[in-house]
């Protein structure tokens, strides 16, 4: 698959910090309007959100946030990045290979929002 020239050069690191972080951690989901990517997690992981704002600077990244005894942080891709790059990029990763619950949860969102 040719990946759009507006998907982001990451390195295989960032790639697979990516794939696993999204796998591990990750919410592909919507708002009903528009679909969008979610990971939220403790405050104490702040230096990997500034990596993945540094990756996806059109990413928005909320917080921190205190709520029930939790302090986290919330980073969203949404709208042209997510359609544009975030996408693209996944899609031209081996995610359906390495997790197959997380694909599908993947897919669903994209059936879901027509993407």
């Amino acid at each position: 698959m040719t990946v759009s020239s507006s998907v982001p050069h990451l390195s295989a690191f960032d790639q697979g910090l990516l794939l696993g972080i999204l796998i591990g951690e990750g919410h592909f989901g919507g708002d009903g309007k528009q679909p969008q990517v979610t990971l939220r997690m403790h405050t104490r992981h702040q230096k990997l959100f500034a990596t993945l704002m540094r990756l996806f600077p059109a990413a928005r990244l909320y917080g921190p946030y205190q709520h029930g005894g939790r302090s986290y942080y919330q980073w969203m891709a949404r709208g042209e990045l997510l359609r544009e790059q975030l996408v693209p990029l996944l899609d031209a990763l081996p995610l359906a290979e390495i997790d197959e619950h997380a694909a599908s949860r993947y897919q669903e969102m994209k059936t879901r929002y027509g993407l």
